[in-house]
């Protein structure tokens, strides 16, 4: 969009010219059900399975190990509800932080009213969840754990391999939710040692509307859908091949990209902050130190953020209060109320995100508008 200095990739990120070019000619010349036994349900078939080996590749994990989503969302409570739900109510514990996205905190407090037994770790000061918390939660009938990689709103990075490394020793399954983490950081589901894993692709500049779940081999998943053949039975319905094909190109950019964006965003979120303190030297960044490079999580003095996004997008600069999925609701933030962020300063939260194409002559725009707007949000 001409002008608009767009700060909310966590929110979504802009579809990749050349995913969109891979996107089109599926729309254009491959619209056959990869289903049907001709020529273009056979063409369809074979970039389906050209997706699905980009994907796997993506994660280093095996074509087969990838089931086809609608996004992170599905693939998260596929993940919860068909490890869960294989068990009785009575005899199935499932153990998840307090910081997760909702997509999973709402999947495992439906599975609490099915009568489930759930625990929800607290976290520290930094976000994160100490796996020796992990370790002394589990039970004899616990089933799976769901920490996330990366948080959505404060981008605390996760200790997946020490949290894995409890739970195999356990034989307790793990999961996590790895949509924040997938485009800057190694998600590599062997060094991780996950058991499943989710993944989005309008998170990585791919299409709305699709996702993944990575299943290791010979871990059963229950179906929270019933149909076709399709993905195994895991989920059936008519692929979207449009969207899965834009999900194979995305994740294979960003592979490409990521490493070097990992150090180029680390570099210019540094120099922002520092730009910020200078203007507002009483500010307060949410997180420690272990934090993805493209998410900042900022509280401004006895602000009133709802207004401070407000001025920002009259100059054409979009930014997010917190999660997207949580900005409209009335409810302060579960991520800063569990580390300890108290509700004034969670009032004068923003959530700023940056991406690939974030340069640092946008965010010296907004390091020159931020003083004027917040002293006129205290004023509101």
């Amino acid at each position: 969009m001409t002008g608009l200095v767009y700060l909310d990739y966590c929110a979504t990120t802009p579809v990749d010219p050349e995913v969109k070019q891979g996107i089109l000619k599926t729309l254009d010349t491959h619209y056959g059900n990869p289903s049907s036994m001709h020529r273009a349900g056979m063409e369809a078939k074979q970039l389906l399975d050209q997706a699905r080996s980009s994907v796997a590749r993506g994660i280093g994990c095996l074509p087969e190990e990838i089931y086809f989503t609608s996004g992170a969302t599905e693939a998260d409570n596929l993940a919860l509800f068909g490890i869960m739900r294989q068990y009785d109510p009575g005899d199935a514990h499932l153990i998840t932080s307090a910081v997760e996205h909702h997509a999973v905190l709402h999947a495992a407090h439906q599975l609490k009213r099915e009568g489930y037994a759930i625990s929800v770790l607290p976290i520290d000061s930094t976000g994160r969840v100490d796996p020796q918390d992990v370790a002394s939660s589990i039970q004899n009938n616990t089933r799976l754990v769901s920490v996330m990689q990366v948080n959505n709103e404060i981008g605390s990075i996760q200790n997946i391999p020490e949290i894995s490394s409890i739970t195999t020793k356990n034989g307790v399954l793990l999961h996590t939710d790895a949509v924040q983490a997938i485009g800057l950081l190694d998600v590599d589901v062997n060094k991780l040692n996950v058991d499943l894993l989710s993944l989005s692709a309008h998170k990585i500049y791919g299409p709305k509307g699709i996702g993944a779940l990575y299943v290791r081999k010979n871990t059963d998943v229950k179906p929270i859908m019933y149909g076709g053949p399709q993905e195994s039975t895991l989920r059936p319905g008519t692929e979207n091949i449009p969207g899965i094909v834009g999900l194979g190109e995305a994740i294979r950019l960003t592979s490409e990209k990521k490493y070097e964006e990992f150090k180029r965003l680390s570099s210019l979120r540094s120099w922002f902050i520092e730009k910020i303190k200078e203007a507002i030297p009483d500010v307060q960044v949410n997180g420690g130190a272990n934090i993805s490079p493209h998410i900042l999580s900022i509280s401004f003095p006895d602000a009133v953020a709802e207004m401070m996004q407000f001025h920002l997008h009259s100059h054409g600069v979009a930014v997010s209060l917190g999660s997207a999925c949580t900005s409209k609701d009335i409810e302060p933030s579960h991520v800063l109320q569990a580390i300890g962020v108290s509700l004034v300063q969670i009032e004068g939260t923003l959530r700023i995100s940056f991406g690939y194409p974030t340069t640092q002559a946008e965010l010296k725009k907004v390091v020159e508008l931020l003083p004027d707007i917040w002293q006129r949000s205290i004023n509101a």
